[in-house]
């Protein structure tokens, strides 16, 4: 099978495990039994421990991205490994919309929606906003966060993996 350039790309930078993380933002208060919206991400990274700032990127092709992007909270979610069906089902299109059932509400009432039973959560308000490429890279500034013990939850080569708690 002959690839393209962007297949061949695509293939290289998927020999790099990650972690898998959800981001939640609060829904529009109009839909029903909504009450979050959820994007899986992988490109979630720690920048700075002072101040404590993170970043992830949104596809400007992604058609939810525009409404994380304009999320001013926002909540890095690192599930664990019983987390998978959650996980594909935030990573698929019109499959983004969470209920009660799947996250809590933050500790105060700006706080943005949370995972049930997440591995770790990271609650944000954007620190800045930058264009690079053909994504938006959003810098946050974790205000409060909160971390359990359990196994996590890996993608690499387009597979979920489960790496083991020690």
């Amino acid at each position: 099978m002959i690839m393209d350039e962007t297949t061949r790309y695509r293939r290289a930078l998927g020999t790099y495990a990650t972690g898998v993380a959800v981001v939640t933002i609060a829904a529009e208060p109009n839909e029903s039994d909504v009450v979050a919206l959820g994007m899986t991400i992988n490109s979630f990274v720690s920048v700075s421990l002072e101040p404590r700032l993170i970043l992830w990127c949104v596809d400007d092709a992604s058609e939810r991205g525009r409404l994380f992007a304009e999320a001013e909270v926002f909540a890095i979610n690192i599930v664990r490994d019983d987390q998978r069906e959650l996980a594909d089902r935030c990573a698929r299109r019109q499959s983004y919309r969470l209920t009660a059932d799947d996250v809590q509400h933050g500790l105060t009432d700006d706080a943005p929606p949370e995972i049930r039973g997440a591995l770790a959560r990271l609650s944000c308000r954007v620190h800045e906003r930058r264009q690079m490429g053909d994504h938006l890279v959003i810098v946050g500034e974790v205000i409060d966060f909160h971390a359990h013990d359990g196994d996590g939850l890996t993608y690499f080569r387009g597979q979920y993996n489960r790496i083991q708690s020690l």
